[in-house]
This record gives C-alpha cells, sequence and structure tokens, in this order.
C-alpha cells in the first residue's frame, strides 16, 4: 500500500466528556463495532463489576472511574482508528488537554438528563484553541431527560459551536421508540433492554411513507414529519469543510450502555472526520503528514503500566513519515540518537509489538527515563513540536515524606510521576521544599497511593494557600531583584523555569502592575 494510502486510511480521535456521561460505555462500543472485543465491561453505581476495558490502572477499578487516558488501536470498515479514551473527573483535566494536541477530531458526549456540565465547557474551550473538530453525541436518550430542540439550543448557547443534526430521537425515556437518520434517511427502532442491530433499522425514503405510522405509531410519526421538516429548513446540508475547521459539529442522538445510536455515528465518523493533519514546531514551520522524514512526539508517559513488570511507557503521536522498529531516531531535546527494538500498538492493557507506524499512529515507547512529555523524536532534523503546555494548577501542597529511610523512593516516584504529567512539581528556589500542584484534590490521593504502591514511599500533603503558579520571564535583573524580595514565592518547575507562587488574585495583580518589566505567564509554553 502506497505512504499516501496509509495516512488516509488513518483516523485519530478522543472520546471527551464530563464525568458519568457515559464516555468509557461509547469507548467500548466503538471496539465492539470493530471486532477488536467481544464482551464490553459494566460500570454501575460507581463500582466496577467486570472492569472496563480502558481502565487499567487498580485505583481506577477501585472507583469506577477513568484516571488516565487509555489508547487503543483497531480497524472498522477498511479504515485504522486510533481512539484515546480520556479521563471524565475534572481532576485530571490536564491529562485530557494533553491528549487533544495528539489528536485531529473528537467525539463529545453528552448526557440528556444532565445537559451541559462544568467540565464540557474547559473541554470545548480547549478544542476550540486549536479548532478542533467535534461530534457530539447526545447520550442516554432511554432516559427522562432535556427534550432534544433545548438540549441542541444549551449546547449551543453554552459551548459556543453550531450544531448540525445528523439523526433525531422518537420520545425519550421510558417511551423512547428510536432515532430517524436525517443523512440516511432511514428509522431506527429502539427496543429496550436489546442491542441495536441492522434489522431494527428500516429505509424510510419518503418522511409521508404509511410504514413510519405503522412503526412508531401516528401521533409520534406527525411529531417527526414536524420535527424533520423544521430541522431541514433550518440546518440543511451538512457543510464537511466547516466541520473539519471546527465550526459545526454534527450530533447523533442515542443510548450507548444499549448500543443504540452508536453505529450511525461511527460510519458518519469514518466518512467525515480528518485524516492526520499538519502540526506546528517551533521554527514556526507546519510539518505535513506526507513529509517523507519521520517525527513525532510525546504527549503522555504512564509508569508501571503492568505492575509485574515496573515498565514505562512514552505515548508518541507519529505526525510525518514512517516510523519503523529498530532505527535510529534523533532525540532533540536531549540531542541523542535512541531505537526502540519493542515498540507496542495497544488495545488499553494488552498491547503488541508493531514494526512500523505512519501518521496518526500512536505508538508506546518502552522508556528508561530518556522522555518527558512535549519531547519531539525526528529522522535528524532539529526542531521541537509546540502545543503541549502544563497549565497553572489550582491546588497545592507540600510534600512531607513520613519515611526519611525511602528518602530515595520518593525522590525517584515524584520524578517519574511528574514526568508523566499526573500533576506539577515545584522545588523551593534555594532550598529542598517539594511542592505539587494538580487541577483537583483526587490527583493527590492518586500520587500518594501510587508512591506507595509503586515507589513503597509513604508521604502526607499539607495544604498551602496558594492562588496560581506564574511563570516568569523578563529583564535579568529585575528578576533577580524580585527573587530577593520574594524568596519564600518563587519555585522551580521540573525542567529549572522559574515560578512565583501568588497567595491571591490581588497580590498577582499587585505584582503584575508593580513590575512591568516581568511577564506572568499562566502555562508553561510562553
Amino acid at each position: 500500500m502506497k505512504y499516501t494510502d496509509e495516512i488516509q486510511k488513518r483516523k485519530t480521535f478522543a472520546v471527551i466528556a464530563h464525568p458519568d456521561a457515559g464516555k468509557t460505555t461509547l469507548t467500548e462500543k466503538f471496539l465492539l463495532f470493530g471486532g477488536a472485543i467481544q464482551t464490553a465491561g459494566a460500570v454501575k453505581s460507581n463500582k466496577i463489576k467486570k472492569g472496563a476495558t480502558s481502565d487499567f490502572m487498580e485505583i481506577e477499578r477501585q472507583r469506577g472511574i477513568s484516571v488516565a487516558t487509555s489508547v487503543m488501536s483497531f480497524e472498522y470498515k477498511d479504515t485504522l482508528i486510533n481512539l484515546l479514551d480520556t479521563p471524565g473527573h475534572k481532576d485530571f483535566a490536564e491529562d485530557t488537554y494533553r491528549t487533544l494536541t495528539a489528536v485531529d477530531s473528537v467525539i463529545l458526549v453528552v448526557d440528556a438528563v444532565n445537559g451541559v456540565e462544568e467540565q464540557t465547557r474547559k473541554l470545548m474551550e480547549v478544542c476550540r484553541m486549536r479548532d478542533t473538530p467535534v461530534i457530539v453525541y447526545i447520550n442516554k436518550m432511554d432516559r427522562d431527560g432535556k427534550f432534544p430542540f433545548d438540549l441542541l439550543e444549551e449546547i449551543e448557547k453554552e459551548l459556543n459551536i453550531s450544531l448540525h443534526p445528523l439523526t433525531w430521537p422518537i420520545n425519550m425515556g421510558k417511551d423512547f421508540k428510536g432515532v430517524y437518520n436525517l443523512y440516511e434517511r432511514s428509522l431506527k427502532l429502539f427496543t429496550p433492554g436489546q442491542k441495536a442491530t441492522d434489522d431494527n433499522s428500516i429505509p424510510i425514503a419518503d418522511i409521508n411513507d404509511p410504514l413510519l405510522d405503522q412503526k412508531v405509531g401516528e401521533r409520534d410519526a406527525a411529531q417527526l414529519r414536524e420535527d424533520v421538516e423544521l430541522l431541514d429548513g433550518v440546518y440543511g446540508e451538512l457543510d464537511v469543510d466547516i466541520y473539519r475547521k471546527g465550526k459545526t459539529a454534527p450530533v447523533f442522538f442515542g443510548s450507548a450502555v444499549n448500543n443504540f445510536g452508536v453505529g450511525e455515528m461511527l460510519d458518519t465518523f469514518i466518512r467525515i472526520a480528518p485524516s492526520p493533519l499538519p502540526r506546528k514546531n517551533d521554527k514556526g514551520d507546519s510539518i505535513e503528514p506526507t513529509e517523507p522524514k519521520f517525527s513525532g512526539f510525546i504527549f503522555k508517559i504512564h509508569a508501571n503500566l503492568d505492575p509485574r513488570h515496573r515498565d514505562r511507557i512514552a505515548f508518541l503521536r507519529v505526525c510525518s513519515g514512517r516510523f519503523e522498529r529498530n532505527k535510529n531516531y534523533h532525540h532533540v531535546r536531549l540531542d541523542k540518537d535512541i531505537k526502540f527494538s519493542n515498540p507496542y500498538s495497544f488495545l488499553a492493557r494488552s498491547k503488541e509489538v508493531i514494526d512500523d507506524a505512519f501518521p496518526g499512529d500512536v505508538v508506546g515507547l518502552f522508556d528508561t527515563g530518556n522522555f518527558k512529555i512535549g519531547d519531539t523524536l525526528t529522522e535528524g532534523a532539529d526542531f521541537m513540536y509546540t502545543g503541549i503546555p502544563s497549565f497553572s494548577p489550582e491546588i497545592f501542597k507540600e510534600v512531607v515524606n513520613k519515611d526519611p529511610m525511602k528518602t530515595k523512593q520518593l525522590e525517584k516516584g515524584l520524578s517519574q510521576l511528574t514526568d508523566e504529567g499526573v500533576a506539577q512539581l515545584f522545588t523551593q528556589h534555594s532550598g529542598n521544599r517539594k511542592i505539587i500542584g494538580c487541577v483537583g484534590d483526587l490527583q493527590f490521593e492518586v500520587i500518594q497511593y501510587r508512591l506507595l504502591q509503586e515507589y513503597g514511599a509513604k508521604v502526607d500533603f499539607v495544604p498551602l494557600s496558594f492562588y496560581k503558579a506564574c511563570w516568569i520571564t523578563g529583564d535579568k535583573k529585575k528578576i533577580e531583584e524580585f527573587i530577593r524580595f520574594k524568596q519564600a514565592n518563587i519555585m522551580e518547575d521540573k525542567d529549572g523555569h522559574l515560578v512565583y507562587l501568588a497567595q491571591s488574585e490581588w497580590y498577582l495583580n499587585t505584582e503584575i502592575q508593580n513590575n512591568p518589566d516581568i511577564q506572568f505567564h499562566f502555562k508553561s509554553e510562553f
């Protein structure tokens, strides 16, 4: 197969959502369609009875939530799909933000009962930063929720994106009868407790066909005709180019737990979603996927993926060229060449060794501590991919070592976990005090648990009342002077960059006003 055909064959996307919207359930239905798994895991009442396929960490299985991005590859209708299932919980938002740098499009899951929630807004902001194309799946139509037109209005208003429904529900909750496919002009009937199959799909070329009345009843058929006429008048045909520019989002309705409305969305996705896209680098250039020389970047690191083998895997997004096993590649930050004898592709916890990979693919690289998030590998060229920042944390806690005999293990654990991007580590500029910055409290629980389980290091966290972490740059003398006066608040991040921890919004604004020669940055990429 030609190199360009390999690129066109691939689609790389993430599933994003507020917690409990049904994201992991939807992910597993995709894998069922692709034949990658035979039975789905069940996540019920926040207790996993049969561990969800894409949740591999012990703490995830205990709590019934996803706290780390999982990577899965599968084939569906001659398309190779690289699917990244992200954490929904807001405390792990940073992992999700970084994952969005490695995909070409997203599917956003919205709960029909709760509508747009806080995390949904934040995720859409990150998508808008990059004009990422979005498809919306409105889930849980088999439960009583908000009316479809109200949901569309709420999503458009709250997320600041125009929508384009491609399927339309017939009722909801206990009266839910199915969805009408506006694109294919076909009806799919819903039977509670049964999985959707092709047998449930009925072609209705003409919406006025009496067969519709026969299948859903006269009242519901009349309402559907009225809705479809209105939708056709308002939305018309979907402009695929506008979707690919991130300006409009196709919408599908269904029930992921019943595998309903998922197949239609997946079929549309492989037809309209973009193939691998160009990526910007620090030289101001865009690297096209068709560029023959290999390049890619690390967007995630996970230590101890398999507790029995203490392994550490760096996830590489291939951006251009062909990645080959046992070939030397240039690690730009370290300025050295590395080769990989066992690169992996993933299906959640299971992984298999691959010989090559193409743009859009996500490859797992066994790492002995060479990689940090954002590192770039090339076939010799000297550039770094951009757009993978760390954001200012919201909660700060000081690390207290409970077992001085395990200091070495603690240092290693903190270093590796923060390399993974689980949290940010700040060390006092002129001392040893270590402070962890996170987006949410649950991250501290995960760090404490993993330090003990994986490194044998026991820690406590003491809450600190800082408002924000700001990276500082500017006039060298002014910065030295600022450090002298603000010594207790000056830290260094993992890369040795200076960081100012502000006690409050007022303090921060005062310092910004009083120090015009110093720039205060709210993310690490400036």
